[in-house]
This record gives C-alpha cells, sequence and structure tokens, in this order.
C-alpha cells in the first residue's frame, strides 16, 4: 500500500470497527509494542538524518490522527453499547431486594433504660435531672454521708482538680442521688420523680465498670409509708421483666434513707431452687430502698411528719443482665457485633 494512502485506509478501519473488541485489536495492530506504526517509528534510526526528520514528523502526525480516531471511536461504541443496555435490560424498582438491608437496633442498655422510664411513668413518676460533674456538697453531704464514709475516699471516688478560684470540690457523681437533692430544692410536694443517668466510681470487674448507669426513684407526699413504697417496687418489677415476681425486702443500711432494705427477687434461673447465679440462695439482689432520711428532707426545708416520702436506687446494668441473663457486665461495652445482635428486634428490609 502506498504511504499516503496508509493512514487513510487506517482511518477507515478504525471507523467501520463494530465492536470494541474489534477496535481493541485495531489499535494493538496499529499502536501496540509491535504495531505497524510502531515498528515504523523504531525504524527511523536506519534512515539519512534529513531523511529521518521528515518521515519522524509524518509518522508523529499519522500516530495523533489515528490515536484521536480511536478515541471517538471508542466512544460512539459504548455510548451505543449502552443505549442498548438501557433499551434491553430494564430494572423493576418495586421488587424486593435480593437480600434484606439490616436496620439498626438499640443497645441492650438504651433499651434497658427505656423499658425503666416506661414502668415509671407509668407509676406516675417523670423525669428528673443532675449534672454528672457534680459538688462534693451534693453528692456526700446534702445526702447525709458523714466526712468519714468510705464512698468518700480516693480509692472509691473520680475526684477532679478544681480551679484555684472555685472553693468547691467536684467529683463525677457517683450515684443519681443527686437528682434527690435537686429536686427538693427546686420542687414543692407531692411529687414523684425518676433519674437514670451515668454515674462513676473507681471499679472493674466481671460486675462493675468504671462508667455505669443508675436509676434513682423519689416519691415525696403526705402520707406515703413503707408499704406504699413496697407496692411501687413490685409493680414497677412486674412491668419492667414482664412478669409477677417473687420479691422480699431485707433490712439494710443506707446514709440517706431510714429505714432502708434491700429488694430480693426470686432467681430467674433455679425458680428458687439455688444455682450458681443465686449462689445457691435461690434469691437475687436487684435494688436498695428506704424511707428518705429526715435529715435529706431538711435540705429542701420539708418536715418527715407532714410529707414523708420514700426513695430507691438500682444499676441500671444489673437490672438489664438480669432482665437479659448477661453473665459479665463487660459485654455491654466491648462492642461485639455477636454478642450486640442478639438483642432486639430481628432485623428487617429497608424500604
Amino acid at each position: 500500500m502506498d504511504k499516503t494512502q496508509a493512514p487513510k485506509a487506517h482511518t477507515n478501519a478504525i471507523a467501520a470497527a463494530a465492536t470494541l473488541a474489534e477496535l481493541e485489536d485495531l489499535r494493538i495492530g496499529l499502536l501496540g509494542l509491535n504495531g505497524s506504526i510502531t515498528q515504523q517509528l523504531k525504524e527511523l534510526g536506519q534512515l539519512p538524518p534529513e531523511a529521518r526528520k521528515a518521515r519522524g514528523a509524518e509518522l508523529n502526525q499519522e500516530k495523533q490522527q489515528l490515536s484521536e480516531a480511536l478515541a471517538a471511536r471508542k466512544a460512539t461504541l459504548e455510548a451505543a453499547a449502552l443505549a442498548q443496555r438501557l433499551a434491553t435490560e430494564r430494572v423493576d424498582i418495586t421488587l424486593p431486594a435480593a437480600s434484606p438491608t439490616p436496620l439498626g437496633k438499640l443497645h441492650p442498655l438504651t433499651a434497658a433504660k427505656e423499658d425503666i422510664a416506661s414502668a415509671l411513668k407509668t407509676l406516675g413518676f417523670v423525669h428528673a435531672f443532675g449534672p454528672e460533674v457534680e459538688t462534693d456538697d451534693f453528692n456526700f453531704t446534702k445526702l447525709n454521708l458523714p466526712a468519714h464514709h468510705p464512698a468518700r475516699q480516693d480509692q472509691d471516688t473520680f475526684y477532679l482538680t478544681p480551679w484555684a478560684e472555685l472553693k468547691e470540690t467536684y467529683v463525677l457523681r457517683t450515684q443519681t442521688s443527686n437528682v434527690q437533692i435537686r429536686t427538693l430544692l427546686a420542687t414543692q410536694p407531692p411529687f414523684r420523680v425518676m433519674g437514670i443517668g451515668r454515674v462513676y466510681r473507681r471499679d472493674y470487674d466481671l460486675t462493675h465498670t468504671p462508667q455505669f448507669h443508675q436509676v434513682e426513684g423519689m416519691m415525696v407526699e403526705a402520707g406515703t409509708t413503707f408499704a406504699h413504697m413496697a407496692g411501687v417496687l413490685s409493680e414497677f418489677l412486674r412491668l419492667f421483666f414482664g412478669q409477677q415476681l417473687k420479691t422480699r425486702l431485707r433490712p439494710h443500711y443506707f446514709p440517706f434513707t431510714e429505714p432502708s432494705a434491700e429488694v430480693d427477687m426470686q432467681c430467674l434461673f433455679c425458680k428458687g431452687s439455688g444455682c450458681k447465679v443465686c449462689k445457691n440462695t435461690g434469691w437475687l439482689e436487684l435494688l436498695g430502698c428506704g424511707m428518705v432520711h429526715r435529715n435529706v428532707l431538711a435540705v429542701g426545708g420539708l418536715d418527715p411528719e407532714v410529707t414523708p416520702g420514700f426513695a430507691f436506687g438500682a444499676g441500671v446494668e444489673r437490672l438489664a443482665m438480669l432482665k437479659y441473663g448477661v453473665p459479665d457486665l463487660r459485654l455491654f461495652y466491648e462492642s461485639h457485633g455477636q454478642f450486640l445482635r442478639q438483642f432486639g428486634q430481628t432485623p428487617v428490609a429497608a424500604a
């Protein structure tokens, strides 16, 4: 073929390529490592200097033209292929997905807190709040904890270094009972309040973590008795666990209540016959409670003879462990997917 006719013939061949595969074969045959244009460029060194320069310019120009023709034809063929796919491949967007897309679920502790709040709301309790960074006065002193109480020691409580201009000592609250004091100072009885939130203590083992959650409840109303407290707690536990439980009250001591008690429930695992979970006692400890101490009521200017009240507190993790049968509290915080997928509703396909 005449050299002057070759570029046009190549261009025509490119324009006539019917498929992308055919076009790729042409590109390799012309501009590939062993292509005809590439070989001619390699042979330029055999020509005299003047002829080499002229022929090199011709080949570079031809290479540029062929590259542009190949790119244009490729774009045309790809557009045609896409148009054909769009015309022949139709997707019914109303069909369900091939595999369901799982939705997120509540963390078991979040679910437990919501169930606790729902049960107490049914019994007339409303939310009350207190700060997590609390003064020593509100966290301990106003709750009738003496200066020598073990809970005030450094090995149990996170003390914060105050700024020089602050006179108060601050701690990360060790209990949600600070909600009691703030409610007594801000609200006139009768009232029923619940405080659910994070608390902090220096502890870490199978049943303790440095940060955990507590629920606090308090009812202050004329005529309130210890029997009212027992009835409220029995109904609260029935609502939370979804079944009527056998419970008992044991005398106990808390600085902020008098008289005080601990509530036990019959072991859910052995039904009271004794097992490893309940240490063969047949009972599981649930929460602490008692009539609000007269010294605590006095902080709010109340007379216990006129407006008595009761209070109770429990660890949310403790309640969740018993409800869900979790053996190690730390599992709630280690974010293992296999553990968390056991709780909540079965995932459903996203709409």
